[in-house]
């Protein structure tokens, strides 16, 4: 089972709770040897001051001294020096003089002597339960006929220290550990605190429901880390409402289109049972309801295939596809409809061919087509221009006619919408033809927009072309269906 990840507090909390412990144990551990360090020299200072005293005291001894003046003259050279201890010897081993306390001669043996005592030479030695920091120093002497060097061995207790720097250590790692924990405790309220407009945010999230889609967050209330994500959450929202907009004006438009032949079925169904009828009249209410099953049928098709659309289950198989041979079927298709309504159908460009599915490809010429025939007044003409750039082919598909609202190009590719919401269709389908056509070119990898002007809408789309240089003919042409003669000259 995956564990849960840690809060963002616990883990912010314990990043700085080891960086801190860790800062606080080195600043313990360099406080601690610093102590110990200043110790250790103040030792050596304290065993360099004795060394040089007896020096001075036995460059100053007479040789003819006697024993006992001698030893009384060395024991009051260092009677300021209470904590010192230390033994003069001769290079053959005989003592001279020694202090009260433990005996030095087993270190005297141990240690080899130096001209002078440092940190890097002293030792610690315990004698007798004692601790001492000691050195063997040689050092000339003036008693005796053959002026043979003396041997010292110095000598502090340094008991004390070691009793200071226990309970220092102690005291120093308790006094740590608190510290640690109330940092540590400290940086967990300081990160709940500044945690607050997480939590704040995370309310005002909470409160949003289907019906306040329209709520914002104001990024001039959030951290500066926090813009970014509240930004984001607010066009997440902003995507959302216009789904659920959409989802609800199309649900609306389904009820009002399948409302209509499902009323005119229920009407002529009464009115075809209300007395007794013959055949023929029997006959002709089953074929106009067959139209109206037809027109639900086609919707309920074109809803699947756009539903299919997105949920990018549309598979387009691809091939080469002729445009302009495409074009021409459909010209040869609609020209009866185009000579009823006066539409003249022109085709302009150079050949095209580009890589599709081509009765995908078909149905969204014929979806364009059939929308430019319906919207262009008697007398005028339907033009498709084919073009190449960069690799792409473009297709523009232009109809004379009013001009269309900038705010309703941006929504004609939209599911049942209309550009007057009051207009009920007879005949015209259920208006998912520009939806359809959208959703087979963006299927392709292709674009395809809308833009209206004076006088002219022109629909535009843009497909890949066939990867080979000699499929493309080099001339242009002009294509004409001419199935009329106007009443009135063409502007």
């Amino acid at each position: 089972m995956n564990r849960r990840p840690a809060s963002l507090a616990v883990r912010l909390t314990a990043s700085i709770g080891v960086v801190i412990t860790a800062v606080l144990l080195v600043f313990g551990w360099t406080v601690e040897r610093s102590i110990s360090n200043h110790f250790v020299q103040q030792d050596v200072d304290e065993l360099n001051a004795v060394v040089r005293t007896l020096r001075h005291a036995l460059a100053t001894i007479p040789p003819s001294i006697p024993p006992d003046a001698l030893r009384e003259r060395l024991a009051n050279a260092v009677s300021g020096h209470h904590n010192a201890q230390f033994q003069i010897s001769t290079s053959d081993g005989e003592v001279i003089y020694a202090t009260s306390g433990p005996s030095l001669s087993q270190l005297e043996k141990g240690v080899r002597p130096v001209k002078t005592v440092t940190t890097d030479n002293v030792s610690v030695w315990r004698v007798n339960g004692e601790t001492l920091r000691a050195a063997v120093v040689q050092v000339p002497s003036a008693v005796g006929p053959d002026a043979e060097p003396l041997t010292i061995v110095v000598a502090t207790s340094i008991d004390f220290h070691l009793h200071y720097l226990e309970r220092f250590h102690t005291n120093l790692w308790m006094l740590t550990a608190i510290v640690c924990l109330a940092a540590i405790f400290a940086t967990w309220l300081a990160v709940l605190q500044r945690h607050a407009p997480i939590r704040r945010i995370s309310r005002e999230i909470r409160k949003i429901r289907t019906d306040q889609l329209h709520v914002r967050l104001d990024l001039q209330t959030v951290p500066a880390e926090l813009t970014e994500l509240v930004a984001a959450f607010n066009d997440m929202i902003g995507r959302l409402e216009a789904l659920f907009q959409r989802l609800s004006d199309f649900s609306g438009d389904i009820a009002h289109e399948l409302r209509t032949p499902i009323t005119n079925l229920k009407t002529q169904t009464e009115v075809a049972l209300s007395q007794p009828r013959d055949l023929e009249q029997y006959r002709e209410i089953l074929y106009s309801n067959l139209e109206e099953y037809d027109r639900m049928a086609k919707m309920v098709s074109d809803m699947l295939f756009l539903a299919q659309a997105d949920n990018q289950l549309l598979k387009p198989e691809f091939a080469t596809v002729d445009l302009n041979a495409e074009i021409q079927d459909l010209f040869d298709y609609f020209s009866a409809w185009a000579e009823e309504r006066e539409v003249g159908l022109d085709l302009t460009g150079k050949p095209v061919r580009i890589q599709g599915d081509r009765l995908m490809i078909r149905r969204t010429l014929s979806n364009l087509l059939s929308n430019a025939i319906r919207y262009t007044p008697s007398g005028h003409r339907v033009t498709v221009n084919l073009t190449t750039a960069d690799h792409q082919a473009s297709v523009q598909v232009r109809n004379p006619g009013p001009i269309i609202p900038e705010e309703h190009l941006s929504r004609i590719f939209d599911r049942f919408y209309r550009l007057d919401a009051s207009r009920q269709r007879s005949g015209e389908g259920a208006g998912l033809g520009l939806a359809i056509a959208k959703s087979i070119i963006e299927a392709h990898g292709g674009r395809i927009g809308a833009q209206s002007t004076t006088g002219a809408t022109i629909f535009e789309l843009s497909l890949p072309l066939v990867p080979c240089g000699d499929s493309q003919s080099p001339g242009g042409f002009v294509h004409q269906f001419n199935h009329f003669e106007p009443d009135r000259p063409e502007t």
